[in-house]
């Protein structure tokens, strides 16, 4: 009677953790991972929150709705991000990509190396209010802001630049409601009621932001705001 003889065989899956160069299969699954997190990644830990909120009331400002469109404004808060951030990922590829894919490097090495320029640049961003209230919430008391764990930091971050692009906004919007207030006063007094206010005052601050250079001024305060 035939014998049917099964050979153990071991499986063994190397992710990383020595110091050797990463397997093409290994570096393919971590950049489809990288990928499929880099929404989230760009909202998170980059000033991509502040530069669109900013964008954003500034289009309601002038009282347009659909100018300029939700994907010009995306792409540019998206490209502003990214000049923001270039020394900050040239510091993490160099201290912490490179040395991973040239095996000097373990994962667990090369994650606290990218860690270090990326929470430097978020804390110098966000308030110390913001980070005490989410320290407290979790009940950790770092000896020191860097001691802070990335749990803590990118939610004080994620306050602090809404705090950030409301206080811009709302300077931005000061001008403009002024312009709608001489504008209604002014149609009032002559007694016309029937015509909107914001019809009449929309070419006014068209005109205002176009004289000024809006988006030009808007956007150098954006980046001046980044510490």
């Amino acid at each position: 009677m035939p014998t049917l003889v099964l050979a153990a065989t071991s499986v063994s899956i190397n992710l990383g953790n020595t110091l050797s160069k990463p397997t093409a299969s290994l570096l393919v699954i971590l950049a489809g991972t990288l990928l499929a997190v880099a929404p989230s990644l760009l909202i998170l830990l980059t000033g991509f929150v502040r530069v669109i909120i900013v964008l954003g009331l500034t289009r309601q400002a002038l009282g347009l709705t659909t100018t300029p469109p939700n994907q010009v404004l995306v792409g540019l808060a998206l490209f502003i991000s990214l000049f923001l951030m270039a020394p900050t990922l040239g510091a993490i590829n160099h201290d912490a990509l490179q040395p991973y894919l040239q095996g000097h490097m373990s994962v667990a090495g090369a994650f606290h190396a990218a860690e270090v320029p990326l929470k430097s640049w978020m804390l110098r961003q966000t308030g110390t209010e913001e980070l005490a209230v989410t320290n407290s919430i979790a009940h950790v008391h770092p000896a020191s802001v860097m001691d802070a764990p990335l749990t803590t930091v990118i939610p004080a971050f994620l306050l602090s630049q809404l705090k950030s692009a409301f206080i811009i906004g709302f300077v931005i919007f000061v001008p403009f409601l002024i312009i709608d207030l001489v504008v209604s006063a002014t149609l009032m007094s002559m007694g016309v009621v029937m015509l909107p206010p914001t019809l009449v005052s929309l070419p006014f601050k068209l005109l205002l932001f176009v004289l000024v250079d809006g988006w030009v001024l808007v956007l150098q305060s954006l980046v001046t705001s980044f510490r």
